[in-house]
């Protein structure tokens, strides 16, 4: 990108989809000169895939709540921890992961597939920001495979047809709904969203997600977020532990419960160093 055009406009060849043998290419076209969520969240943990429209935007976020780095840290550790339960204790083989992000280190495949290499994972995303990136997360490992679909996470059906190309929905499957149901409105119904991905799934299956929570921010800070509002690529939707566990309808909670990310077996040993409190729900969920 060296005109004035690439940088206000950049694309990237596109990556291309692997599904039974046959490749697809997507244009990828993106707006490097407004903030967007992929790139905000890459830059919160520390990767170089943002702009400098990204970087005011969290750095306002920061100013108003400055546990936000911390969260999206502990956030993407949660990840890694939550894949290895899965494919360790609960030999879940089958994976898939809506609302991928861009790619960092300890992808859910490259986790599974280090504990189980014949795992298959599934990424989900609509971010053309994302998709631009998708060609890391269709490295796999020779015994498992990997498919990316370029979907939104409201569109349920798309999403398990083209899924059930990789994944056999007869089997057990691990739904991971990473910090993306923030992003769906009340008006959308985003419980009614995870019952349908979890009824196609059958018993023995899992769901792992995490949400931003409304009842561990105080009121001045969600009025602070609220008045950036205009600012920000979506409006997130925070919801309380209440609600938010209301996504395990029907489910088992694997212990500890619904937690702080940071909270989720941590090791002994490796709880963080500081003294920050993370503002994100998550849980681990198994299918009666």
């Amino acid at each position: 990108m060296t005109s004035e055009k690439g940088a206000q406009m950049g694309t990237e060849e596109a990556p291309a989809q692997r599904r039974g043998g046959a490749r697809k290419a997507w244009p990828a076209t993106f707006d490097t000169s407004v903030a967007n969520q992929a790139r905000m969240y890459d830059y919160l943990l520390g990767g170089k895939d943002n702009y400098a429209a990204d970087r005011e935007a969290v750095d306002a976020i920061l100013t108003i709540y400055p546990e936000m780095a911390f969260t999206a840290r502990a956030n993407r550790a949660f990840l890694g921890r939550a894949v290895c339960f899965l494919a360790g204790d609960a030999g879940i083989r089958q994976f898939l992961d809506i609302g991928t992000g861009i790619p960092t280190a300890n992808n859910t495949h490259q986790v599974a597939q280090a504990i189980a290499p014949e795992s298959r994972v599934v990424y989900v995303d609509y971010d053309p920001i994302v998709l631009a990136h998708a060609r890391a997360l269709l490295t796999s490992d020779g015994a498992g495979a990997t498919d990316y679909i370029d979907a939104d996470l409201r569109d349920t059906g798309v999403i398990l047809s083209q899924a059930a190309g990789l994944l056999d929905f007869a089997k057990p499957v691990a739904v991971s709904l990473i910090a993306i149901l923030n992003a769906i409105p009340d008006d959308d119904d985003p419980h009614a969203i995870v019952a349908t991905l979890m009824d196609a799934v059958p018993s023995g299956s899992y769901l792992a997600l995490t949400h931003m929570a409304s009842d561990l921010l105080d009121r001045e800070t969600q009025d602070g977020l609220e008045g950036l509002r205009d600012r920000m690529p979506k409006h997130f939707t925070s919801r309380s532990r209440e609600e938010v566990a209301r996504f395990f309808a029907d489910m088992d909670l694997v212990e500890p419960g619904l937690v702080r990310v940071e909270e989720w077996r941590q090791q002994p040993g490796s709880a963080p160093d500081s003294a920050d409190r993370s503002s994100m729900w998550c849980g681990v969920g198994r299918k009666r």
